[in-house]
């Protein structure tokens, strides 16, 4: 099972780069595929920055009902903090750290901050 960084579903979004390779890997893990509650704003808030609304309503339809939506429990914020601290990441990434951590999942994403993490498993596209 997996958790699906925030930079992978805006890589597709935007039509960045490698939307190809991140493409092929979400249709090639349907069904074990997770987001963070905090992804879902966060590609809402710059979709809407960028005037596309019609592109979060197309993505909310298509993928949200493919993929398993999850928050951290409010009492285990206190790890994010000790995590930020300890790894050194922003609030995002400390954040998504957390949540795979408390959900055993493998975190998928581009973002080389993660190469700090060694206790949770992380795929790099």
């Amino acid at each position: 099972m997996f958790l699906v960084d925030t930079n992978i579903f805006l890589e597709i979004l935007l039509g960045q780069d490698k939307k190809k390779d991140c493409k092929k890997y979400l249709d090639n893990n349907i069904g074990k595929l997770n987001i963070t509650d905090f992804s879902l704003h966060s590609i809402g808030v710059i979709l809407f920055r960028y005037g596309k609304e019609d592109i979060f309503q197309k993505f909310i339809e298509d993928v949200i009902p493919a993929v398993k939506i999850l928050s951290l429990p409010v009492e285990q914020y206190r790890e994010v903090v000790g995590d930020r601290r300890i790894l050194n990441l922003d609030f995002d990434d400390a954040y998504q750290y957390s949540v795979a951590k408390y959900y055993g999942l493998k975190v998928v994403t581009m973002d080389k901050d993660f190469e700090r993490v060694k206790d949770v498993e992380i795929l790099f596209l």
